[in-house]
């Protein structure tokens, strides 16, 4: 009888498989180096993966959970003689057959028991090295950053098809269930759908009600495929902004672009944060509105990795994707961009959305669904220039 101390072990196919499917994914080797290299520095014999995080960054993004809000259903551990999963026999054959990537062995537990972690000397656990597992995880490889972009340009169609199609009696319940539904036949998670109408625009994360939007409401999805997560909002009007409305949302760019202007390679996230925060004051805010909400910070396997503080000493690295979410008064702007040679690229882009230039940049302007007495959407307007 296979005991929890005693598993057996079973090969994941040569010929590989993703969560599509898909062949043997090139990165594997990439980030093994990196976690050997750590074994190297820390004199140590393996290292344990147990995190969402850290299990989709190395298992090539593999769906490692059956509930979201549970924790993974699998760990894995890797040594310098190769990596082996622990997965439990009800599980096995469709991590096997759907999720694993090719060379890894998996050693099968009973269900009912623990997963036999290893805790003997030489063994690192996520705890014992958090930061030098967040710091591997960068650069991103070329394979993930167009995995990325892939799911950035989806999410934020997916967006825009929700809300061309919303009308301001919809329940904000309803344009979430909407949008949830559209990200899941993207193949990816809706891990936050965020809707907040007219009534609601204080509330700085507004969880769905069955509030109607009322004359303009704000969205915000964080979606996640291939272990990758975007993150993206975006504002409806279906009556005209007022003013003060209107500029609230151009100050609030104002603050965006001080964000994005720190992203100097070698700099750290806490520079970059504190050039954010103090921008607050500089475009009318009240200079404490950053402790209203958090900024931010690095995107990737997790939602932030990690959030940005004044005290993050994580260094900026070209290759590094990145998810400020300035806010204040009524005002929000976020998208998920990737630092390169080049400059910063916008990953959460969908063309039919109408923009506005600041600071050189192409930025997110409010969807006017103004409509007419017939019903039908008033064109959008776009094209404008600011800052």
């Amino acid at each position: 009888m296979t005991t929890a101390t005693e598993p057996t072990g079973r090969a994941a196919p040569a010929s590989g498989h993703g969560p599509t499917g898909s062949a043997p994914r090139p990165e594997h080797g990439v980030k093994r180096a990196r976690l050997l290299e750590l074994l190297d520095r820390r004199g140590a014999e393996r290292v344990v993966l147990t995190s969402a995080t850290a299990l989709g960054w190395y298992l090539d993004g593999a769906r490692t959970h059956v509930s979201l809000a549970a924790p993974p259903i699998v760990a894995a551990v890797v040594d310098r003689t190769g990596d082996t999963v622990l997965a439990t026999d009800n599980e096995v054959d469709r991590l096997i057959g759907e999720e694993l990537p090719s060379g890894v062995d998996v050693r099968v537990v009973p269900w009912d028991q623990p997963l036999p972690l290893p805790a003997a000397a030489g063994t690192l656990t996520e705890d014992d090295v958090a930061a030098e597992l967040r710091r591997l995880r960068v650069p991103l490889l070329p394979v993930e950053t167009t995995r990325f972009a892939a799911l950035g340009a989806d999410t934020a169609a997916a967006v825009t098809q929700v809300l061309g199609r919303a009308r301001s009696q919809h329940r904000e319940l309803d344009v979430a269930a909407e949008v949830s539904a559209e990200i899941v036949r993207l193949g990816a998670e809706p891990l936050v759908v965020l809707v907040g109408g007219g009534s609601r625009t204080g509330v700085r994360h507004p969880l769905p009600t069955t509030a109607p939007l009322g004359r303009r409401a704000l969205i915000v999805v964080c979606a996640r495929r291939h272990g990758l997560i975007v993150d993206v909002s975006r504002s409806v009007a279906f009556a005209p902004p007022t003013a003060a409305e209107e500029d609230a949302q151009r100050r609030i760019l104002g603050v965006e672009a001080a964000y994005f202007d720190a992203l100097v390679p070698g700099t750290t996230l806490a520079t970059v944060f504190r050039a954010g925060c103090r921008a607050y004051g500089l475009h009318g805010f009240d200079p404490d509105e950053w402790r209203r909400h958090h900024q931010g910070g690095v995107a990737g396997y997790a939602g932030r990795d990690p959030r940005a503080t004044n005290v993050t000493d994580d260094p900026v690295r070209t290759g590094q994707a990145f998810a400020w979410n300035p806010t204040g008064d009524g005002a929000k702007v976020e998208d998920t961009v990737l630092l390169t040679e080049q400059g910063l690229q916008v990953l959460t882009v969908d063309p039919a959305w109408p923009t506005v230039s600041y600071g050189g940049r192409r930025r997110p302007d409010i969807l006017r669904r103004y409509l007419d007495s017939a019903g039908a959407a008033a064109p959008a307007t776009s094209g404008k220039t600011r800052g």
